[in-house]
């Protein structure tokens, strides 16, 4: 393909990327074109970060948490081996038994920001009424506007001065 020209490398640009540089400029090969975002993390790549969080979190060896989860002690660390190292995929159900291995909730071995798993990790450590208190109170903070959200946020979490 010729990108000898400003038009059809904007063309080509716009056409690989699914976007419109929006520009009249005679030179849009250096117009703003929208940037490509990044691609959220792949599924198995999550699940392998949040796997090898918690097992070191716990203490626990790759056979250890096989062992947990029921396998085998011989082939336990092969197979948490190759979830961590994305090299197998793992089902629903073993997801689920995995997170009883490493007593964490299920959501946090997919939580794709460090925040949500944090968050995920310490609703997990409340009861059940308390959970439903958090997230009633999570409803409320994100009813408010974000001025006053942020308000009461930096208010809760600032050192109280007694």
């Amino acid at each position: 393909m010729d990108l000898g020209s400003c038009s059809q490398l904007t063309r080509h640009v716009e056409s690989t990327r699914g976007v419109a540089s929006g520009s009249s400029c005679p030179h849009a090969c250096i117009a703003s074109v929208q940037p490509v975002t990044a691609a959220p993390p792949a599924p198995r790549a999550v699940v392998a970060a949040r796997l090898r969080q918690a097992r070191v979190l716990r203490g626990l060896s790759q056979r250890e948490v096989g062992v947990r989860m029921g396998m085998d002690k011989d082939t336990a660390s092969a197979r948490i081996s190759r979830y961590e190292s994305e090299g197998m995929s793992i089902s629903l159900e073993a997801l689920f038994e995995l997170a009883q291995a490493l007593e964490v909730p299920p959501a946090y071995l997919l939580a794709t920001s460090p925040a949500m798993a944090d968050a995920i990790l310490a609703l997990g450590e409340q009861s059940a009424a308390q959970q439903e208190r958090f997230a009633e109170l999570l409803g409320v903070l994100g009813e408010l506007s974000a001025k006053k959200r942020n308000a009461l946020i930096e208010k809760v979490l600032s050192p109280t001065k007694d």
